[in-house]
């Protein structure tokens, strides 16, 4: 067997053990969402291509026979593949980035539109004249490669525009980066085809680099899974005692170090009200208007749901009085947040904190501190 089929062979199957072991852990896991099962089919996509790709290196190596029947067969099979991967990446962004009425019959056509036209085309297009696609030594011609790219690149720029116009909006630069990353993979990966195509066909270059993006991506989305509370979005406890445990992180140089401590006011009524979707949604707005406050200050903070209804925010001011004045404008964006979205009921935070004072302080001893004063507010309010 020629070398080149054994090495270009060994490749792709390198990547589909890759992938395949990618799609075991995610199609095992108990909290499966929408972006996740995305991001399955996107797998799938690319492990048919690897596939089918090692099928194309073993026909031109003369491994498998060269026939006009195996050619269209495979180049066809490419073409169909290189646009399932962009159409189920574009799906998957689709879901990440919550675009609206998405799952709609007639969205979901729009989306697959462009790859129903091209296919249909390059059906008759063989049909018509097949001298245009493959010569008579049954190589591709540049016609071919036209379609081949033509899909893809209509379902990159859409994944460019959803990533971009998301990217903008987002307060977080972490979320920002996550949604330029999402948006760039495809064009990085059909880059490395393009090179591969044009320059190097002999090496798997496409392979190699959509095997290092999707682990990039991957490591990335799993420390995403578990520093944060999947329906906030805010920090959760694992990475509270991340961030606890840095002492630099408790004593910074000229700042204070302020525990706030807060809750949902009466939130078991909303829930027992207006049921735990509601409550859900209370929990979102909630997390948002906290976001939104902290974003437009330059004070370094830690944003966190404790647990259930209640918020932990560590703030580094420079002076005890701005801990107040963020609270007031918390809660201040909080009415706004309800006004704007109508809910049915009064959302309020009780809210209580404290300082984190000398060496002899301790973290615990500040939660417990600020949690006592969270309380005598709250019975404060009752009694009120």
């Amino acid at each position: 067997m020629d070398s080149f089929v054994v090495y270009y062979v060994g490749a792709n199957f390198v990547c589909v053990i890759v992938f395949g072991i990618l799609l075991f852990f995610n199609h095992f896991n108990i909290d499966r969402q929408e972006k996740q099962i995305k991001f399955d089919r996107a797998l799938v996509a690319f492990i048919l291509y690897f596939l089918t790709d090692s099928l194309w290196a073993e026909i031109i190596g003369g491994v498998l026979p060269k026939t006009p029947f195996t050619m269209v067969s495979i180049v066809f099979l490419i073409y169909l593949l290189m646009a399932a991967i962009t159409y189920t990446w574009l799906e998957y962004v689709m879901a990440v980035e919550q675009v609206p009425h998405r799952g709609r019959p007639i969205n979901r056509f729009a989306v697959a539109f462009p790859f129903l036209v091209a296919t249909i085309a390059l059906i008759l297009n063989y049909l018509a004249a097949p001298h245009t696609l493959i010569n008579e030594e049954l190589d591709n011609l540049p016609l071919y490669n036209v379609y081949l790219v033509t899909v893809p690149a209509v379902y990159m720029a859409a994944i460019l525009f959803y990533s971009i116009r998301k990217a903008m909006t987002e307060e977080d630069p972490n979320d920002r980066n996550r949604d330029f990353f999402i948006g760039f993979f495809p064009l990085i990966t059909l880059l490395g085809g393009f090179i591969q195509m044009t320059l190097y066909p002999y090496i798997p270059i496409y392979c190699f680099l959509g095997m290092i993006l999707m682990l990039v991506f991957y490591i990335q989305s799993i420390q995403h899974q578990v520093s944060l509370d999947p329906l906030t979005g805010l920090n959760n406890r694992g990475q509270l005692k991340r961030y606890i445990s840095q002492r630099s992180n408790l004593h910074p140089e000229g700042r204070l170090t302020v525990v706030v401590m807060m809750d949902i006011n009466d939130f078991k009524g909303i829930n027992d009200t207006y049921g735990h979707a509601e409550g859900d949604r209370a929990l979102i707005l909630i997390a948002d208007a906290i976001r939104r406050v902290m974003s437009r200050h330059s004070i370094p903070s830690f944003l966190g749901r404790y647990g259930g209804d209640e918020f932990i925010v560590i703030l580094h001011p420079q002076s005890s009085e701005e801990t107040g004045q963020l609270l007031a404008e918390i809660h201040t964006e909080i009415e706004k947040s309800c006004r704007d979205d109508g809910v049915p009921y009064v959302l309020s935070l009780g809210s209580g904190y404290d300082e984190l004072t000398g060496e002899g302080d301790s973290f615990q001893h500040c939660i417990q501190r600020a949690d006592e004063k969270l309380y005598q507010s709250k019975a404060h309010r009752r009694s009120a």
